[in-house]
Formats: C-alpha cells, structure tokens, sequence
C-alpha cells in the first residue's frame, strides 16, 4: 500500500478537494473528535485551536492507495489507519476519514489534528515519512504472505484432484 502525508494548514481547501465530485464516489466515513459533523466545519475546528499555539500546520493528512489489482476491504484500511495513528502518537486526536473510487479503485485519506487541545500544543511527528514507509512493507509483506498462502492452497488442492 502506498502511504503518502504531509502535515498542513489550509483546511477548507482540503475540505473542498476530498469531497470533490471527480471520483466515482465519495464517502465520509468516518468524523470523530469534533464537534462538527461535516469535514468543513470539523476542520475550522482545529483552524481555530490551533490558533491558540503557533502551529501554522495543524492537520496531518494520509492518502492511503493499494495496489490497482488489489480490491482492499474498508476493515483492511481500518486496521492500517489504526497502525498508523499508534504508531505516530496521533491516537486519540480527532480525525476524519473519506473513501474516494476513481474508476473502479478504492483508495482512502486519514486526517488528523495535530494539536492536543488539552496541552495546547502540536503533537510532533518526527521521521513521518520514513515510519510510514515501515510500515508500507509491513503491509505489503503481509499481503505478499497471503497471496502465497492462498497460491499454496490453490496448489495444494489440485495435487489432490490430480
């Protein structure tokens, strides 16, 4: 799975381009943390707690793509959100999710807010990049395992029928 972020402000514009009609289908799935109950408004949000610190770039925002042949469950992007959010100290920290599907694919972004709101500062998220790409190969190793298990299988079975 390919996992590429960034930390940013510009929220509204983030808003607009996640929920743009160009993909097939659009879906917020997930909105938690917030008051609001829409991406726009729960990204004002943080706009306006963040204005309480001097942190200019209060979201972090993950787009999450598998592989054009793989048909990855919502469960499987769940479950890599998750990882990802423990991982970079984010669990716990309003975030919101949007299912996008472009011509068959589905692939996923993951926002979150950055500033703990109890401390009023900006969670750090040092070597971001590098620790999404571990665990990018742990996911993919995982998958690569599946597939052989379910080629042995395949195998298995016609040495049976054989």
């Amino acid at each position: 799975m390919i996992l590429k972020a960034s930390q940013r402000g510009g929220g509204m514009q983030l808003a607009v381009h996640l929920l743009k009609p160009e993909n097939e289908h659009v879906e917020l799935h997930e909105i938690s943390g917030f008051v609001a109950d829409d991406l726009a408004g729960a990204f004002k949000e943080v706009y306006a707690i963040s204005k309480g610190t001097r942190c200019k770039q209060f979201l972090f925002s993950l787009s999450l793509n598998p592989p054009e042949t793989e048909d990855v469950p919502v469960e499987v992007f769940e479950d890599v959100i998750a990882r990802i959010e423990a991982k970079m100290g984010l669990a716990g920290q309003p975030r919101a999710i949007v299912f996008h599907e472009k011509q068959g694919r589905r692939h996923a972004h993951c926002v979150w807010s950055r500033i703990d709101a109890a401390k009023m500062k900006a969670i750090n998220l040092p070597h971001f990049k590098l620790k999404l790409t571990e665990l990018s190969y742990r996911y993919t190793d995982r998958q690569t395992d599946r597939q052989t298990d379910r080629k042995r299988e395949i195998q298995k079975k016609i040495e049976i029928d054989r």
